[in-house]
Parts: C-alpha cells; sequence; structure tokens
C-alpha cells in the first residue's frame, strides 16, 4: 500500500505528460506538415497547445494532481488560463497571417468549413473567462458570483473546443486527438460532479445545524 501512495504521484504526472505529450508528437510527424509554411504550423500547434491546456485546467482546479496544495493549485489555474489565451491568440493570429479571408469568414460566422465556428465561440469564451479572471478584484465579484460566470463559459469551452477539434481533419493524428478530447470532457465532468456534490453537502450540513 505505501508503495502504491509513493509510485501514485510519478504515474499521475506521467500519464498527463503522456495524454498530452503524444498527440502533440504525433501531429508533428504528420504528412500535411510537408508544405506548411512555419506561421501556419506554429498557429496549428499553438491550437493544439491550447487543448491540452484545457486538459489541465479542470485537473489542477479540482486538485487532481499530487503534489499541489489547493492554493498553489488554484494560482497555477490562474497562469495556465493566461498561457491559454496566449495559446489562442498565437492560433488566431497565425491563421489570418496566413488566410485573412478564411479568418473573416470564420470570425463573422460565414466559413464553409463546420468547425468554425464552433472554434469562435470557445474562443470569445476563453477571452470571456480571461477578461473577468483579470477584472475580479475591480469588479469586486464574489467567489459564488466568479463561479455562476465561470462555470457556464468553461462548459462552453470544453463543449465547442472539443467539437472543433474532432471536426478538424489536420495535423493531429485520429486516435490520440478523440483520446485527448475524451479525457478534456471526462476531466471536466468530474471536477463539475465533485463541486455539485461538495455544494450539497454543503447545503444538508447547513440544515441540519
Amino acid at each position: 500500500m505505501k508503495g502504491w501512495r509513493s509510485a501514485r504521484v510519478p504515474l499521475i504526472w506521467a500519464a498527463l505528460a503522456v495524454a498530452i505529450g503524444v498527440p502533440i508528437a504525433l501531429a508533428a510527424t504528420s504528412e500535411q506538415l510537408a508544405w506548411r509554411g512555419p506561421v501556419y504550423i506554429l498557429a496549428g500547434f499553438a491550437g493544439i497547445v491550447a487543448l491540452a491546456l484545457v486538459l489541465v485546467q479542470p485537473l489542477l482546479i479540482g486538485g487532481y494532481l499530487p503534489g499541489l496544495s489547493a492554493y498553489r493549485g488554484r494560482r497555477a489555474h490562474h497562469w495556465i488560463g493566461g498561457a491559454l489565451a496566449l495559446a489562442v491568440v498565437i492560433h488566431v493570429a497565425g491563421l489570418w497571417i496566413t488566410s485573412p479571408p478564411d479568418m473573416i469568414d470564420a470570425l463573422t460566422f460565414s466559413s464553409p468549413t463546420p468547425f468554425s465556428p464552433f472554434g469562435v465561440v470557445a474562443m470569445w469564451a476563453i477571452f470571456a473567462v480571461a477578461l473577468l479572471a483579470s477584472l475580479r478584484r475591480r469588479l469586486g465579484l464574489r467567489l459564488r458570483t466568479w463561479r455562476i460566470l465561470h462555470l457556464p463559459l468553461a462548459i462552453v469551452i470544453v463543449i465547442a473546443g472539443i467539437v472543433h477539434c474532432l471536426l478538424i481533419e489536420g495535423t493531429m493524428e485520429t486516435i490520440s486527438k478523440a483520446a485527448l478530447c475524451a479525457l478534456v470532457l471526462a476531466a471536466t465532468v468530474k471536477v463539475m460532479a465533485d463541486l455539485w456534490r461538495k455544494r450539497t453537502l454543503r447545503g444538508e450540513s447547513a440544515v441540519r445545524q
């Protein structure tokens, strides 16, 4: 039992590294990169990194990554949220540089590609969360109000981001992409269920008192 506990920490971090590293490594070997310019490749991988960071976010805020205190987990969640917004900016800016007409069509929801509107919706939801997080203290948002605003936006980010990724036939390998998307969804559902259960238990405790 003690041996399992000591091995649990590195195994969990190794599993996370594999879940993120394998899709990125396989995308780096894609034949579709052969005729692409560096800006397009950078934009594409920024999108993949953004999806990977969406997996890390619920794991951090749910306290599922061992070795991090609740405070450090929340701080890491905050900073990785900023990194996620930056990755999306690089993704969109790179695609704009390589093909402005396509990005205008995407941003105006007139693109014929089915994945575009989901990506745009996820992008605005990420920017909205980042803006609210940066202004939270200035606006005087209480924790309850912050959660009411943040949770629906987080759900939009996850669902729209996953659909956007799955509909793209790009550099990501199919199975590893699907596995990463499934993990993002599973981690989000897990943290939402835990938050709901904790809130229910606190409500029952308050009633008994």
